[in-house]
């Protein structure tokens, strides 16, 4: 992440066991890839435990992908995460995955804070909230 933007960048390697026989991502491998760029971003707002933290959880409201071209196997690519909401209890992020500089996936993701024992809707702590909203550009 630069100071001049909010885009977080996640690189990673494909391999073996993220591809199908012909050395294709296969597809949900994308929501993985997803996931460990928020968890990467959110780490380098201070938040070490994004998953778990404090009796909360924070849950997949919401997803939208759009595939554009495969990535194979052994190719470098990179991830990225953009918050471009946030509330008291929801914050999404564009995320996008490319090889160099092509596009090969592009997503929408909702994120909900709950209460991990009665599972239901929960404000984040403020300090986290507040942090989200700042990056939001």
């Amino acid at each position: 992440m630069t100071e001049a933007s909010t885009e977080f960048r996640l690189p990673i390697r494909v391999y073996v066991e993220d591809t199908d026989t012909g050395g294709i991502v296969f597809y949900a491998n994308y929501l993985k890839y997803m996931e460990r760029a928020r968890t990467e971003f959110m780490r380098c707002l201070g938040f070490d435990k994004p998953a778990l933290f404090d009796g909360l959880q924070f849950v997949v409201h919401e997803v939208w992908l759009k595939y554009h071209n495969p990535a194979l196997l052994d190719d470098q690519i990179v991830v990225t995460a953009v918050p471009v909401n946030a509330s008291r209890v929801t914050f999404e992020m564009t995320q996008q995955v490319f090889r160099g500089d092509e596009l090969l996936v592009e997503g929408r993701v909702k994120l909900a804070c709950i209460n991990a024992e009665t599972k239901r809707p929960q404000g984040m702590p403020k300090l986290m909230s507040t942090t989200l909203k700042s990056q939001i550009g």
